[in-house]
């Protein structure tokens, strides 16, 4: 009799703790469903443009793109701010900063224009936007080459910049940098003639930088001149 009494507790017992077992898995599903459908920190996706605008002068670097940024996670994110640079050229390439936010990828006298400003991206959303990024003296005149370019984003909850898309820019696609015009940034062999008018837009757009920083040494040296005669001078 005390056997059949131990035993009937041991499967009392066994099945209070597969139910508990049960109950504890149930509820730690419900927090994490929970918490991955409302609460999770997401990071924000971007992916290389197949086209872009372009204007650069020796005095002037402009790029726009079509981004599209993507949200992975179920908190909204704060996009603060952004820029672009190139991460394989030398120190003198300066950033290119965000600078304004067009209604179009075109360039024209007629588009909508916005200044600078943080916006959202709510969870698990996309969002498409043409950022401008520019740079007066920017040390980026293009040859006729691919770039490795990297855009890097400020959000709301981190500190610091962080990495948002490293993509190839296709400057030998870049026929008239002095005219703010649409390129294609797809990986496609440019023809003979397309290559002939690249190199030859880019070799004058060198020269032009070269005869302006002849222009100035000419001028800082005369300056230097007349400063010495006017030194030697009787009061």
């Amino acid at each position: 009799m005390l056997t059949f009494m131990a035993a009937v507790d041991q499967n009392a017992s066994s099945s209070l703790s597969a139910a508990s077992l049960v109950s504890v898995c149930a509820l730690v599903f419900t927090v994490a469903s929970f918490w991955w459908l409302n609460a999770r920190q997401g990071r924000l996706q971007s992916w290389e443009p197949h086209s872009f605008a372009a204007l650069v002068t020796h005095s002037l670097a402009r790029l726009r793109l079509p981004l599209v940024l993507h949200n992975t996670g179920a908190k909204p994110i704060v996009v603060q701010d952004l820029r672009l640079s190139f991460p394989d050229e030398s120190a003198s390439y300066l950033p290119l900063l965000w600078t304004s936010s067009p209604s179009r990828l075109e360039p024209g006298p007629d588009e909508g224009q916005k200044l600078p400003a943080g916006f959202v991206v709510g969870g698990r959303e996309a969002q498409q936007l043409f950022i401008e990024f520019e740079a007066p003296f920017s040390g980026f005149l293009p040859e006729a080459r691919d770039y490795k370019v990297e855009i890097e984003v400020r959000v709301g909850h981190r500190k610091g910049w962080r990495r948002l898309l490293t993509f190839i820019l296709r400057a030998n696609n870049i026929i008239y940098p002095d005219r703010y015009a649409v390129c294609n940034n797809a990986p496609l062999e440019p023809t003979k003639e397309d290559e002939r008018k690249a190199e030859a837009a880019l070799l004058e757009l060198l020269e032009e930088h070269g005869k302006s920083a002849s222009a100035q040494g000419e001028t800082k040296q005369r300056g230097s001149s007349n400063d010495e005669g006017d030194a030697g001078r009787a009061p």
